[in-house]
């Protein structure tokens, strides 16, 4: 019965529709013509679009009533603060249509179902873009603004040097730009024309590194020019991380402690080195080769694989040998982590 009635409803706007249109063209182009041949244009012109309408109908009813079951639907199981995010995205939607609708509603005939049409589209598009933003945190949008992800790292002669720069790249532990001033280029091109091999090979090593690092398509390697002069090497590198606004990459310690007291952010390679390794804790047992005597009477010093010294009580007499022994202690230094250990035998 409803549908009936809408149906009815929508032919008899449809006829009205069609008169109206007629009728306004046949005023502005004034047009004569005799009452009984006007009446039948009137009538078709007025049936065509009722007849339109009519089916304009049946597609809207099924149409609204698939909506109102989805609406349904949606309804239990959509949660309180959904509800407001969609009401919000609604009035939100409802004020920008309405502003567009001002100069449009003002046009004869087609402006009012133009405005309407507005209306419901921009109230949709408002609850969907609210809705599909409600798993995300308002707040996250400040502290988004606040942390660059692409903060520029200029990196030191040492890091070049070291290599070790290249595999925490392709790891992905480091992002954003990688910064090369021009005086480390120069820098290690110096070193590389040494007339000392060990430097030569040196500086021959860290150009290759460099080649590497701007092979690997997913990082940026930038050689920026800095015309510093009359400054050591290490105070050049603060300038151009301060004036960069960027993070100065180095395995120097004493340039680290420096920066950071400069307000300088510093990623010291070593520090990651020594926070990765494995922690070695008292009464664990391993087998270590004595290679050296240690500073204190009696001592043996062994080196785990990744550089960390383990110094053996009484360990001296087993100079070179490989013997197990017992971790005692632990100790975090600047320069790394010390092992103390004594004999398991």
């Amino acid at each position: 019965m409803l549908n009936r009635i809408i149906k009815i409803s929508f032919s008899i706007l449809g006829a009205v529709t069609g008169f109206t249109i007629l009728r306004t063209i046949f005023i502005s182009n004034d047009i004569n013509l005799s009452e009984n041949f006007k009446v039948i244009i009137f009538v078709l012109f007025s049936l065509a679009f009722c007849a339109v309408f009519y089916f304009m109908a049946t597609k809207i009813i099924g149409f609204v009533g698939g909506f109102i079951d989805k609406v349904e639907n949606g309804i239990q199981s959509i949660t309180l603060s959904e509800m407001l995010l969609g009401a919000l995205g609604l009035i939100v939607g409802l004020i920008v249509a309405n502003l567009i609708s001002i100069p449009i509603i003002k046009i004869q005939i087609i402006g009012v179902p133009f405005a309407v049409i507005i209306n419901i589209l921009f109230s949709l598009t408002g609850i969907g873009l609210s809705l599909r933003k409600r798993n995300e945190n308002f707040f996250d949008l400040f502290k988004e603004s606040k942390a660059s992800p692409n903060i520029p790292k200029i990196i030191d002669t040492s890091t070049i040097i070291d290599g070790r720069i290249l595999d925490i790249c392709s790891a992905g532990f480091i992002d954003g730009e990688l910064i090369v001033p021009s005086f480390v280029l120069e820098e290690l091109r110096h070193i590389a024309d040494s007339e000392d091999s060990l430097r030569r090979a040196r500086g021959r090593r860290g150009l290759d590194i460099l080649n590497l690092l701007q092979k690997d398509s997913s990082h940026t390697v930038k050689i920026e020019e800095f015309d510093y002069s009359n400054i050591e090497a290490d105070e050049m590198l603060m300038k151009a991380s301060l004036k960069l606004k960027g993070k100065l990459v180095t395995i120097d310690y004493n340039l680290s402690k420096v920066a950071a007291l400069k307000g300088i952010k510093v990623l010291n390679i070593n520090e990651l080195a020594n926070a990765v390794k494995p922690i070695a804790l008292p009464g664990e047992e391993m087998s270590v080769q004595v290679v050296k005597d240690g500073k204190e009477a009696g001592q043996g010093v062994a080196f785990l694989e990744d550089g960390t010294m383990i110094v053996i009580e009484g360990g001296k007499k087993f100079l070179g040998e490989t013997i197990p022994v017992m971790v005692t202690s632990v100790l975090q230094t600047s320069a790394g982590r010390m092992v103390f250990a004594k004999p398991a035998r």
